[in-house]
């Protein structure tokens, strides 16, 4: 044959049944020969765990010194607010989760494609080692923002858009954190949790354009906004500080959760070719 006619499909060796990150099965092939080969490299596990293993230090070092910049910019440069007082420093805390909360929901939803139309053998490792980092931020930004309504509204708890918006995604988060343990074999949850993180995806625009259409008790965006911030730079530095600080801490545990589940993917794998070996030599 020719050399310029492609050949019938032929699956690479990281669409075998057992690939280097454990039992991931992908079928199917996309022709594009760019697509292939860009595939096969963002496909390779190995390759994933070496370029995270260099990141991960860097990644994590560089979270700790901004989040020790900002903080101490809060506490010691950032003024108090001539209305709330002390307590408008809640917001360095509760803004970068809420913003953290959406982005790692959005990875997640990113990743469900992945799974499910491209079938990428790293999607469904990405989303489930992102779901307890969004599950976590989405309890912070709610139990910050109960204690800033407190003295601003009152209550700790009002059926509000946006409030009640939250509580729906953290019920989200924990009901896909629970179809993941509920199916044992791997390749079936992936299919399934990413079928709810899509359904689950239709609150994200309601998270965050809730104050816009509705008349809600909690304020509208203020940083970004099309005619620009409405806060003072005093306020918005350290608040931009903190929010990277917070997104590189996020993105650093989301590189370790997910070399654990490759790890852990690897063992069972190796732990049923073990059993396959014994049961064949007892047969």
């Amino acid at each position: 044959m020719p050399n310029h006619v492609r050949n019938a499909y032929k699956p690479y060796p990281w669409q075998k049944r057992y690939s280097a990150c454990g039992d991931l099965h992908v079928a199917g092939t996309l022709q594009d020969r760019y697509i292939d080969r860009m595939i096969r490299e963002l496909a390779n596990p190995t390759r994933f765990m070496s370029l995270s293993g260099t990141l991960l230090p860097w990644v994590g070092g560089l979270a700790a010194i901004l989040m020790a910049v900002g903080l101490y910019m809060v506490w010691f440069a950032a003024p108090a607010d001539y209305q709330q007082g002390e307590t408008v420093k809640i917001m360095y805390l509760h803004v970068p989760a809420a913003w953290l909360s959406l982005f790692f929901y959005m990875t997640m939803a990113a990743s469900a494609l992945g799974t499910l139309v491209w079938r990428h053998p790293l999607a469904d490792v990405s989303q489930k080692a992102a779901a307890p980092i969004g599950a976590a931020f989405t309890l912070i930004c709610l139990v910050t923002g109960s204690l800033w309504g407190k003295p601003m509204w009152g209550t700790y708890w009002q059926w509000d858009a946006r409030l009640t918006s939250m509580l729906v995604m953290l019920l989200i988060y924990l009901g896909i954190l629970a179809l993941w343990r509920a199916i044992e074999e791997p390749n079936r949850a992936a299919r399934a949790v990413s079928i709810l993180t899509l359904v689950g995806a239709v609150n994200v625009p309601i998270v965050k354009f809730s104050v816009d259409w509705w008349n809600t008790l909690h304020q509208p965006a203020s940083v970004f906004r099309i005619d620009g911030p409405t806060i003072h730079p005093s306020m918005l530095v350290p608040l931009l500080i903190m929010a990277v600080a917070f997104t590189l801490m996020g993105v650093a545990l989301h590189l370790a959760g997910m070399r654990t589940e490759i790890l852990r993917r690897r063992v069972r794998t190796l732990t049923i070719l073990e059993a396959e070996r014994l049961d064949a030599q007892a047969a």
